[in-house]
């Protein structure tokens, strides 16, 4: 007997294409997802400020991770070159937001007019350099990426008008909605929300709302064209998937992620530094691609919270490891600083989720969700 378009007693047997390829296509991903969310919404009133500030820059991350995760994980692009379009979008919008009597550019607009600004802005570059990128693959494809980077700073360093220069940067991203001024305390309905609740709660929002789209992108005919060229470019080819088209509009729409994810990071440190978007930075959201799960909208997430909050956990060890220094610079006859240990630690966990659970943490999640479903039985 059927029931919409399953069978009844038997829901995840699926009797059209569009109930199997539905958003939350299961009651159990529904309620998980319900829950998640709602768990996600209360977190400003039971953690801390400081952890909520690490969760909005976690939120900020993921939205640029899934943008590398469209070219590089569904299109099967590889990109070193991330932290240029993010460097874009943090610049563009802090110019925007900026006060106008300021050394630097400063314009004074609202926060929702410059972040879809930065992303476009970032959406332009993607563009102008999809032509060039779509020629290559592979590690050529890689390496003309890198240069991207290079290139970003050196115009960063020198473009003084924009970026304040090398060691001295500008203000970040002014985030003011309405003439209400999120960097400081406001009283909503009768609760006074700290800085760091509002802009965790803005930074959600654009997350929620850029991850529907990009899963939703995914289901549609340019994602599925995108995996047939991560897959087999050539067969893809010869089916009618034109390849030049869809490369484009993946770097495209990554750029954009990645411009819009650059200008919430930098609303929230509020003090931008061109040096800060360098080679190791891409690597970063390399680390929250591959530890997360390539292909996977949840894995970005899952990837981005975890690579955001581990400089949390290393900022800690100083004081229960004796060889290791919180400090810039060796001292004291300590062998490492905590930044060279993150950074050592990105190297391991990346080869070792690639050895170990190519899937990455979304993979491990579905190891445990297979492994339940058919407890007490194992196979």
């Amino acid at each position: 007997m059927k029931r919409g378009a399953t069978i009844s007693g038997r829901p995840e047997l699926r009797t059209s294409y569009r109930a199997d390829m539905a958003l939350l296509n299961s009651r159990p991903k529904r309620l998980g997802a319900g829950v998640i969310l709602a768990a996600a919404l209360a977190a400003p009133f039971l953690i801390t400020d400081a952890l909520l500030a690490i969760a909005a820059l976690a939120c900020a991350a993921a939205i640029g991770a899934i943008g590398l995760n469209l070219v590089s994980g569904y299109a099967g692009q590889v990109s070193l070159g991330h932290a240029f379009f993010i460097g874009a979008g943090a610049f563009t919008a802090a110019a925007l937001t900026g006060d106008p009597g300021e050394s630097v550019y400063g314009l004074g607009l609202q926060w929702i007019v410059a972040v879809p600004a930065a992303g476009l802005v970032a959406a332009v570059l993607g563009f102008l350099v999809s032509p060039i990128a779509s020629r290559f693959r592979g590690l050529y494809l890689a390496i003309a990426t890198l240069g991207l980077v290079f290139l970003g700073e050196h115009i960063l360093d020198n473009w003084r008008s924009l970026t304040g220069g090398a060691g001295a940067g500008r203000r970040g991203v002014i985030a003011e909605i309405g003439g209400v001024r999120l960097d400081q305390p406001t009283e909503v309905a009768g609760l006074v929300l700290t800085t760091s609740q509002q802009l965790y709660l803005l930074a959600l929002v654009l997350l929620v709302v850029l991850a529907v789209l990009a899963r939703n992108l995914a289901r549609s005919a340019v994602g599925r064209a995108f995996e047939a060229i991560r897959d087999r470019d050539i067969a893809a080819e010869v089916m009618g998937v034109r390849l030049g088209r869809h490369k484009m509009i993946a770097f495209t729409l990554s750029s954009f992620y990645a411009g819009v994810s650059g200008a919430v990071y930098y609303t929230v440190i509020n003090q931008i530094n061109p040096e800060s978007f360098n080679l190791l930075l891409s690597v970063q959201f390399i680390a929250m691609v591959l530890i997360g799960g390539i292909a996977t909208i949840s894995g970005s997430i899952m990837g981005a919270f975890f690579i955001t909050f581990l400089p949390r956990i290393t900022r800690e060890l100083p004081a229960i490891v004796p060889f290791l220094t919180a400090e810039p610079t060796l001292r004291d006859g300590a062998l490492l600083t905590v930044f060279q240990l993150e950074a050592i630690l990105y190297g391991v966990l990346i080869v070792g989720f690639l050895i170990l659970e190519p899937r990455g943490l979304y993979g491990l999640w579905v190891r445990v969700r297979n492994y339940w479903k058919g407890w007490p039985f194992t196979y």
